[in-house]
């Protein structure tokens, strides 16, 4: 932060007789030559005196020996934060001040004016936080070897922006989650569909954790917004494993199936699905698997199941095409798992109750 630094004390050595009771106004090349306090700033990383054009110090004198001494200046220093909730967090700064040399024995630091002591613009916006109010203090600071100085704070509650966030973390992570949930709607049999959309999802999840993570403070206990993350790419997570269950119960039920009835389930043998795999040529015959072995035809033994280019193959293939679309719905309702029936309902559900959890816990 820049400010001025204004010290007002009095210095009897100081005073002169004036017929006017005006003071009078030095520059830096005084300072060196008369005593002033010798404030640093606490937990200061770097902090220095503005020099353009000349240094920024102005000392002014009244004739009773009152003194007026103001600094521009800049102050790099830290502060002890929290992120437990980060970012939706607000933290508690101060600027410290105390005398280096004098201990309260030899000076004693107070703000003249109290609160009033400090003044700035009516509207201070930073890149990350909201400045809600500032306010100013005192107490004691001691020192083992050397004893008790007086320090003065001047104290700062920053709430963070979390629009940033909203649009960088928190969305993405949302749309990413809904998106792992398109895959219930997907027929169970489109393994590379389901496999490629559970897989795509993850590795976007696992990318928005690694960004957020690399630009966030390097801490070693939990945020919240790691919450959110991890809680997200469960979900995600957790949609790959449905499919992967609802895969392996399909291939059970299709054991089960065959060692009854010996030939397999017609939920392989949907004459639409079949049309739509190869190349549009639709089917009526249902085709029977045989126990022991798959029967074989020569091309010249399947020419009447073939597409043929002549008008009325070509017309019954038109119609047969029309009621294609609602054989294919009519399929995948058919073949709906129960496991994507339940996980279409319970994993919205459990996604919004964990939201109202979270936002009513940390905002």
């Amino acid at each position: 932060m820049t400010f001025y630094l204004r010290h007002y004390w009095k210095d009897e050595r100081l005073s002169f007789p004036s017929t006017t009771n005006r003071s009078m106004t030095f520059d830096h090349r005084l300072i060196k030559k008369i005593w002033v306090p010798d404030i640093f700033f606490v937990h200061s990383k770097r902090s220095f005196i503005h020099d353009t054009t000349m240094e920024n110090i102005m000392l002014r004198v009244h004739p009773d020996g009152n003194v007026l001494f103001s600094l521009r200046i800049t102050v790099s220093a830290m502060c002890f934060m929290d992120f437990g909730r980060f970012p939706l967090d607000t933290q508690n700064c101060s600027l410290e001040l105390e005398s280096y040399a004098y201990n309260e024995e030899d000076l004693m630091l107070y703000w003249k004016h109290g609160n009033k002591s400090l003044n700035t613009d009516e509207h201070i916006s930073l890149s990350q936080f909201f400045v809600e109010e500032f306010s100013a203090s005192s107490g004691f600071a001691f020192y083992s070897s050397t004893g008790w100085y007086n320090r003065l704070f001047i104290n700062f509650v920053l709430r963070r922006h979390i629009f940033f966030f909203m649009l960088q973390t928190y969305f993405p992570a949302v749309l990413m989650v809904m998106l792992s949930w398109v895959s219930f709607w997907i027929d169970r049999r489109a393994v590379p569909a389901r496999v490629s959309l559970g897989i795509t999802t993850v590795l976007t999840m696992s990318t928005i954790v690694s960004g957020v993570s690399a630009s966030m403070p390097q801490v070693s206990y939990v945020k919240a917004v790691d919450v959110y993350l991890w809680v997200s790419s469960l979900f995600v997570f957790l949609s790959v494993i449905e499919y992967a269950a609802v895969n392996y119960l399909t291939t059970v039920e299709e054991q089960h199936r065959f060692e009854k009835t010996g030939k397999v389930s017609g939920m392989y043998n949907i004459d639409a699905v079949q049309a739509m795999a190869f190349d549009g040529c639709y089917q009526d015959s249902e085709t029977d698997v045989d126990q022991t072995s798959f029967s074989l035809h020569s091309e010249e033994d399947s020419v009447p199941g073939r597409c043929t280019g002549s008008p009325s193959a070509d017309s019954s293939h038109t119609k047969r095409r029309k009621s294609l679309g609602g054989d294919v719905g009519k399929a995948i309702l058919e073949n709906n798992h129960v496991i994507d029936t339940y996980a279409r309902i319970l994993f919205p559900i459990v996604y919004i109750i964990f939201n109202l959890f979270y936002w009513g816990i940390y905002v």
